[in-house]
């Protein structure tokens, strides 16, 4: 008798798995999942970038650190972030400025 109710309650619990993971894989849950991945990666690259930017700044010429935050600029853009891409649009131009680059072309 006490196999019979394993054996019910095991297939009750395989059942509940079983529609869990079709409501996960086809009501959206993958795609949630996955979309949230690619922003995490994003911002993970726009980090990295200002990262570079630093190392630019302190080590590079003023070239460098206008490169950099150019690329810092299109990493926020990439992820999404209007804020920060706002903010690194103003930094590009102060490293433009910086370097000497005449003002049509910040």
């Amino acid at each position: 008798m006490s196999e019979k109710k394993n054996s019910a309650v095991g297939g009750i619990v395989g059942i509940i798995v079983a529609i869990g993971a079709a409501w996960f894989f086809f009501g959206g849950g993958l795609e949630k999942q996955t979309a949230n991945e690619i922003q995490k990666i994003s911002n993970q690259v726009a980090e990295d970038a200002v990262k570079q930017y630093e190392i630019a700044k302190r080590n590079g010429n003023a070239m460098d650190a206008l490169t950099q935050a150019g690329i810092v600029a299109e990493a926020y853009l990439q992820a999404k972030d209007e804020v920060n891409y706002q903010k690194w649009v103003k930094i590009r131009k102060a490293e433009a400025a910086r370097a000497g680059m005449p003002k049509e072309l910040q």
